[in-house]
């Protein structure tokens, strides 16, 4: 995958995500899971593009690492939305799931590799 092609899934994410969200219930908890699940799921697109500025390959993992975390947070705030049945679409929901983790695996791949190639340095 090119870093154009991921950078449009991160993206594609984050949208699908604020789709999501309009389908929250209007309560606190949703409400809160509906700030939240938004402002992690743009950050991880955000620093994503961040990284393809790194100054150093240090720096790039860093912010993969960063890009890892924010997307770690929104697989939790997803999964306490499906729990607790928060929201009207269970089939975005599932879905965004599912693209969650399957970025999730890509960027902890990517962190391992990268961090190979400053051992083997």
């Amino acid at each position: 995958m090119t870093t154009k092609e991921l950078e449009e899934r991160l993206i594609q994410f984050a949208a699908m995500v604020i789709e999501l969200t309009n389908s929250l219930r209007r309560n606190r908890a949703g409400l809160t899971l509906n700030d939240q699940m938004t402002r992690s799921s743009i950050s991880a697109a955000l620093n994503y593009g961040e990284a393809a500025g790194a100054e150093s390959l240090k720096d790039f993992i860093h912010k993969l690492q960063v890009v890892l975390k924010e997307l770690r947070e929104t697989l939790m705030a997803l999964r306490i939305t499906e729990k607790s049945k928060l929201s009207t679409n269970q089939a975005l929901l599932t879905k965004c799931l599912m693209e969650c983790n399957e970025l999730i695996s890509i960027f902890t791949k990517s962190v391992r590799s990268n961090k190979k190639k400053i051992n083997d340095l």
